[in-house]
C-alpha cells in the first residue's frame, strides 16, 4: 500500500511531473489560525529541481496565505492524485520558503519553467521546497477524471497587467500583504520583475 521513498526520482518523479492539477497545504504556529489548502495547475508552472527539491510558480491571486505561512514557519506539504490510469497519491512534506522577485535567485530559478509566459500571470514569487519526508498511498477512492486542457482566463486576466497595476490591485486585496490570521503576506509594492 504506502511507501516512503529517500528522493524523488524514476516512476515517483515522472508521475509528479505528469500530472496537470496538484494541492498546496500550509498552516500557521497558532492553533486558533486558518489552515490553507490550494489547488494549483497551469502546465510548466511545477517543476523538480533535484532528487529533494521541487519548486513552482506562485501567480496572482486574491490572496497570499501560503506565502505567508511559508514566511512564518515553513511548513509545507504537497499532493498529487492520480485521477487516470493506476490509483495513486503522492505527499512530498517540507520546508518551503517563497522566492521573491527582487531575490538575486528569482531570475535562474524562473528560467527551471521554459514552458511558461510569466508576463501572463503575473507572477508573485517562486516557491521552493525542501523534501523532508516523500510517500504515496494507495488512491483507490479518487475518482477516475479526464484532464481536457488549461483554462485560459488566468492568463486573460493578468497579461494586461503591468508592474505598478499589478502592485495596485495587490494593495486593493484584503489578504495579500495580511493573511487571514493577521501574518505578513506578500510584501508590498511588488518589486519590478527581473524576467
Amino acid at each position: 500500500m504506502g511507501k516512503i521513498y529517500e528522493r524523488i526520482d524514476g516512476r515517483l518523479r515522472t508521475f509528479i511531473e505528469e500530472q496537470p492539477l496538484f494541492f498546496t497545504a500550509t498552516a500557521p504556529l497558532s492553533a486558533e489560525g486558518t489552515v490553507n489548502l490550494s489547488p494549483k495547475g497551469l502546465k510548466g508552472s511545477f517543476v523538480v529541481l533535484d532528487e529533494l527539491t521541487l519548486a513552482y510558480l506562485d501567480f496572482a491571486g486574491s490572496n497570499a496565505e501560503t506565502v505567508a505561512h511559508l514566511r512564518e514557519n515553513g511548513r509545507i506539504t504537497l499532493m498529487w492524485c492520480a485521477f487516470q490510469g493506476p490509483p495513486n497519491i503522492v505527499r512530498v512534506h517540507g520546508r518551503g520558503e517563497a522566492v521573491f522577485r527582487d531575490d538575486p535567485r528569482f531570475k535562474e530559478l524562473v528560467a527551471r519553467f521554459p514552458d511558461i509566459d510569466p508576463s501572463l500571470h503575473g507572477l508573485r514569487a517562486v516557491i521552493v521546497v525542501h523534501a523532508e519526508l516523500v510517500r504515496d498511498s494507495c488512491g483507490y477512492a479518487v475518482p477516475h477524471m479526464a484532464y481536457e486542457e488549461d483554462r485560459d482566463l488566468h492568463a486573460k486576466r493578468f497579461a494586461r497587467e503591468d508592474d505598478d497595476s499589478l502592485s495596485a490591485y495587490f494593495t486593493k486585496k484584503e489578504h495579500i500583504a495580511t493573511s487571514l490570521d493577521g501574518l505578513p503576506g506578500l510584501p508590498l509594492p511588488l518589486p519590478p520583475s527581473t524576467v
